[in-house]
Order: C-alpha cells, then structure tokens, then sequence
C-alpha cells in the first residue's frame, strides 16, 4: 500500500513525485521504459533566450531528487487494469497488484502516424524514433532523410537531427486525403509551423512569420509560398509539394514529390524523385488516455488539447475521487507545463491524504501552469488556450450538476 502510486515517469510524474514526497508522501512510480524521462528524454534544442533544452540533463536531475526524497520507482513494467475497489485504486501490472488512496495517470502521448503508399519498408520511421535514435542513443537513422509532415514536433527534431550532422533534404507534407486531410492542407500546415518560426536561423524568416499571423497575408503568403521553399536549419520546408508514395525495394531509397496548389491538390505531372535512405512521418501527437478510460474517467473532445481528453480541474484531479491526472494526457504541450501541472497534480494528492497548509501553495502552483504555458517556448496547437478553458468550462458544469444532485438527494 503507497499513499501516492504515479503511472507515467515523465516530466509530469516525475515532478509529481518528487512533489508527493517533499510533503511526506511515500510514493511508487511505474513506467514501462526502462528509464525515467518519458519524452523529455529526446528533446536538445535551442531557446528563444539563446540557452539550451537538454532533455537528458533535465531527466536526469529530476530522478536523483526523487530518489533522493525515496521514490520507489518499477521500470520496464506495463500497466495492464487499474480499478477502484474498498476506496482504494488497485494497478495492475506484469509485476504484481499495488493499492493507493492517490492515483496520477502521467502517461502522456503517441505519435499519430499518417499513412503513405511504402511507408511499410524498411527505413521509414516515426519523427520521435528518429529523435530517440539520435539524442538518446547517440545512432544516426540514416545518412540523408526526407520528413513527411510539416508541424511543431517535425520542425523542433528536424533542428536536432541537423545538428547531429543529419542531412534532411525536405520537409513535406504528406498527400491530402480523408485521413491526412489537416496535414496535407497547406494553410492549416502554416498556422501550426508560425508557433516555431522563432526557432529560425533567418532573421527574415522569423519577421515574416509575424506578419503571417494576419489571415488576409497568409493567404496571399500560401499562393505565393515558393516551390522550392524557405529554409530553416538549411533544411527546405515545402509546403506546395507532397509525398506520394516511398519507393524502394528491399528498403526505402527515397520518395516521390508532387507540387500540390493552394488546397493541397496534386498538381498532374509535376512528379519527382527524391533519393533518401530513411523516411519520417509526422502526424503529430494524440493524448495516451486508454488508462483513464478504463477507470471510467468521463471524456471530452477537443481538437486545440489533441484529441480526447479525460474530465479534470486545474488542480488536474478527476470526476473520480483520489484520480489525478497531469502532462500531455490532458492535452498537447511542452515539457514545462507539463513538469507544472506534476507540481500541481502533487499537491493535489497531498491535501487529498490529508496534508494542511498548501491552500496558498497549491494556488500559486496553479498559477504557475498558467504563466508557463503563456511563456512557452512551443505551442504544439494554436488555440490551446481556447481548449483548456472548455475543459474547465465542462468541469464547472459537472460539479454544478453534482451539488444539485447531492441537494435532491438530501
């Protein structure tokens, strides 16, 4: 029995953790990677300050202070039921049953990959393997790549893999179809790269992007976007061609390119080949919620947070009592707002066992998340501001909904 049992070893259980035992909690973490971090692991790029993201070192430091606090930690363990039972959360895992008053889900996303004619050969890969590939692993995916899907992920790991001497030859958008519908539409494409133009080592590229932000320029900027594209990180970004198919035949040896118009239709007869010897496909990433699913945690949809997203408070607890949940199973964000919201989350399940006197902590915590997002170096969706607030709205209303219920009740 642990008063505090976190799912998920990333920034936001990681922090969660941490937070739970600075206030007396003896907490356990389990993840199913054999290390902690989560997706920080694979994150090295430069700041808008000039300082740099290193994931690792960040990791890395968060697990000595848990340890230091005595975190118990269950690495390489999958989790496979969790369930309310006597007032307390049973988790299930390959490794045994554990029961908690307090349950965290921080497990975080997946990558939602976008199919392509080829894309089954050897060599075509997820942008996040090739991230974990290079930063993690220290192993170069290839020599020269092309990446399928111009978004916030493709364009921060096609910086890392530029760095790591990778050569990419284009970034592009994949084919427009009923699945790859928003990913191959050039000005939807656009609205999401603006929030990394920053990142850019043109100066003319970064005031450009600011002049984009007005929707009657974009338009004129789509019509006009150059075939050949602009380059950030030497890399081409080419939002007026697409990947129509991988070829190759025991394994990829590069890709077919079409130019496609202003809607994304391919224009006939504009083919070229591309040589690469490895492919990867970003469809951006969606919230891991199938834990809080089969908790019975209510859900909501909503596109600006990535997808469906389980009911929660800013104090990031659910409908269901001694349920929490923090990071991007809540919704698409970087890395410090989720390490934000773990701090919060922690809180939360401090005063839920019975902690006095985080009144004001846990209010300054929330806070926190606030100012970190608005300060955030990368929004992964442009109106995640409009998503969190109908989050909260939904939240209102189901308390609302349950006090008059308690009321009829007596």
């Amino acid at each position: 029995m642990f008063k505090a049992i976190i799912i998920g070893s990333g920034p936001a259980g990681l922090t969660a953790a941490i937070t739970c035992a600075e206030n007396g909690l003896d907490v356990l973490v389990i993840d199913e990677y054999m290390s902690a971090g989560g997706r920080l692991l694979g994150q090295l790029y430069e700041q808008p300050d000039g300082s740099w993201w290193n994931g690792l070192r960040e990791s890395k430091n968060l697990y000595t202070t848990a340890i230091s606090l005595g975190v118990k930690f269950h690495f390489n363990t999958s989790v496979n039921n969790i369930e309310k039972r006597n007032n307390r959360w049973v988790v299930y895992t390959e490794k045994g049953t554990f029961y908690t008053e307090n349950l965290l889900l921080a497990t975080g996303a997946a990558e939602s990959p976008v199919p392509v004619p080829g894309w089954t050969l050897p060599g075509v890969m997820s942008v996040g393997a090739a991230q974990v590939m290079t930063n993690v692993h220290r192993v170069k995916p290839g020599k020269r790549g092309v990446i399928i899907g111009v978004n916030v992920l493709s364009s921060v790991i096609a910086m890392e893999l530029h760095l790591a001497g990778v050569e990419i030859a284009c970034l592009t958008l994949p084919k427009m179809n009923s699945i790859a519908n928003k990913e191959g539409n050039p000005s939807q494409v656009l609205d999401s790269l603006l929030h990394v133009s920053h990142m850019a080592t043109s100066p003319l590229i970064r005031y450009g992007s600011k002049l984009l932000k007005n929707d009657f320029i974009k338009n004129l900027g789509i019509h006009f976007y150059p075939k050949k594209g602009f380059k950030m990180w030497n890399t081409p970004i080419q939002l007026r061609k697409a990947v129509i198919e991988i070829y190759g035949k025991d394994e990829v040896e590069g890709v077919v390119v079409a130019a496609i118009k202003a809607n994304g239709e391919v224009v006939p007869g504009s083919e070229e080949r591309i040589q690469a010897d490895f492919v990867c496909i970003a469809g951006g990433l969606y919230p891991l919620v199938e834990l809080a699913a089969l908790a019975g945690c209510p859900f909501f949809l909503v596109e600006e947070l990535g997808g469906h997203v389980p009911l929660h408070s800013e104090k990031m607890e659910t409908p269901l009592e001694g349920l929490f949940v923090a990071g991007n199973i809540t919704g698409i964000e970087g890395a410090k707002v989720a390490a934000a919201q773990g701090r919060t989350a922690g809180l939360a399940m401090a005063i839920h066992s019975g902690i006095k006197g985080l009144d004001t902590e846990i209010r300054h915590s929330m806070d926190m998340v606030k100012q970190t997002r608005e300060s955030a170096d990368i929004q992964f969706h442009p109106e995640i501001e409009v998503g969190r607030k109908r989050i909260l709205r939904e939240w209102e209303i189901s308390q609302t909904s349950k006090q008059n219920h308690e009321a009829l009740m007596g």
